[in-house]
């Protein structure tokens, strides 16, 4: 992105419309520090008139009560349109976060696209009705679009995450207000060109650039009915706290420091291969990635040696640059962040085996350099506390057993993975550690299945018909016992 963009209306309940406010957001390139686009700060009254105009679409049952058919019909064409802009979608991401275009195609256009297209898969045989034999005659039990919901998501995966709150609650029949992050503003203009010509009725959907006090105010208006959030843990305890004075449904989808098992019968080069690139995922500012590397004893020198080497070899520079394997952290504070647990990790006794600062090539820019610790312990708060940077722990162990310890002690449970020789054991494995999503000799998410976490890590799941539900109330009718 070379030019200037800016916007200077926003999209409230389905057109594009003047703010009440004058306030602006500046998006600056995390790689050349400048400002590379400007769009309006959604102000409280802004607020107030996109969840007016959600209420009053809902109320109406101009979305909720149109025939299922109909609704999967306008997702598909959003589906259809992701697919057709996806290099479009990637490089305004990229510019925004920092995300290396080559990883953005896929991690942040094709992913949401895929949401979009799982949330049409789960929908289309969803049971919305059933019937069954009660203890006092037969039910009836429905499932209905659960209101007015207020999705909130993060700068890292701006539209993958936001797929996985609109899809389902659009199929549902819910209308929705997005709350998009002041760091990514520009690709939900895109997003609202998208849904603008897929043909959603007036109302069902605003979208809405703001900081955090404009997102307290929207998770706590007393006219949302669900809020749908993905952030840190320490946001999503206030969103618990805000959601709660009017009883309002939460599922948060928070932080992680997921651990990959490398057990002793691994074939050590499909390990590395398999975990690095997740290690390191959107330039470390992923809550699934695998920020905790275990490796037995006997083999953690030559783990640790390719683990080096994998991380060295990362080419580090512009993330518009197809080439780039690792761009610029969004902000200078996230930047800071990584450098001060770099220092810290230094502190607690562990050992840099690569990276440990800024890239010398790059003048400008948010950069941190891939770095890898050794020889950490789990009660160093390197291995405790989520970075969100490119900073990676490896750490030794005994015996299974100690790897399952280690994994667990946790107050995070997101994600992780396994890798062994033995399929059956590596199942073992991931039946013992307490996530909500694991791998063995593999990495991904299955947007068919549930996405979510164990402790701090979340509250309800995304993805697959659990995640679909999550946008549902459940009603009992009973019926006549039949003669």
């Amino acid at each position: 992105m070379s030019a200037l963009v800016e916007y200077e209306q926003l999209y409230i309940g389905g057109e594009f419309t003047d703010p009440a406010g004058g306030g602006t957001i500046e998006v600056v390139s995390p790689h050349t520090e400048q400002v590379i686009g400007r769009v309006p700060h959604a102000s409280r009254t802004d607020v107030d008139r996109a969840v007016a105009a959600a209420r009053a679409s809902f109320d109406s049952g101009v979305w909720a009560q149109t025939p299922l058919a109909e609704r999967i019909a306008v997702v598909t064409r959003v589906k259809d349109a992701f697919a057709v802009r996806s290099e479009e979608i990637a490089r305004v991401i990229s510019a925004e976060n920092g995300t290396p275009y080559t990883s953005s195609v896929m991690v942040q256009a094709l992913a949401a696209m895929m949401a979009w297209d799982a949330a049409i898969t789960v929908a289309r045989d969803f049971p919305f009705e059933e019937r069954r034999a009660g203890v006092l005659g037969p039910l009836l039990v429905r499932r209905e679009p659960v209101g007015v919901v207020a999705a909130v998501v993060p700068w890292n995966v701006p539209q993958f995450t936001a797929a996985a709150k609109l899809a389902p609650a659009l199929l549902a029949g819910c209308s929705v207000v997005l709350k998009v992050s002041p760091e990514t503003p520009l690709d939900a203009y895109l997003l609202a060109d998208i849904v603008s010509e897929a043909g959603l009725p007036p109302g069902v959907l605003s979208i809405l650039p703001a900081d955090r006090e404009v997102s307290e105010y929207l998770v706590g208006h007393p006219e949302v009915d669900k809020v749908a959030f993905t952030g840190s843990v320490a946001a999503g305890r206030r969103v618990m706290e805000v959601a709660a004075r009017h009883l309002t449904r939460v599922t948060l989808e928070l932080g992680g420091k997921s651990a990959a098992v490398i057990l002793p019968d691994a074939d050590l080069d499909a390990a590395v291969a398999g975990i690095a690139p997740f290690a390191w995922l959107v330039n470390g500012q992923a809550c699934i990635g695998q920020t905790r590397i275990l490796a037995p004893r006997e083999h953690y020198a030559e783990i640790a040696e390719r683990f080096t080497a994998a991380a060295s070899a990362l080419r580090v520079g512009d993330p518009l640059d197809p080439a780039t394997e690792i761009g610029p952290l969004v902000a200078r504070r996230q930047q800071q962040r990584s450098l001060d647990y770099i220092a810290l990790g230094q502190r607690e006794g562990a050992k840099v085996l690569t990276g440990g600062g800024r890239p010398e090539a790059m003048e400008t820019g948010w950069y941190v350099e891939p770095t890898l610790f050794g020889e950490v312990s789990n009660s160093m708060r390197i291995a405790r506390e989520e970075i969100f940077g490119p900073v990676i722990c490896l750490l030794p162990y005994e015996d299974e057993a100690e790897a399952v310890r280690i994994a667990n002690d946790s107050e995070y449970g997101l994600s992780g993975s396994v890798w062994t020789a033995d399929t059956e054991r590596g199942i073992d494995v991931a039946r013992r550690v307490r996530t909500g999503t694991y791998s063995v000799n593999t990495f991904s998410i299955d947007m068919l299945g549930p996405f979510g976490g164990y402790k701090n890590s979340g509250i309800g799941r995304e993805f697959g018909p659990e995640g679909f539900g999550e946008y549902l109330e459940h009603k009992m009718i009973h019926l006549p016992a039949q003669g």
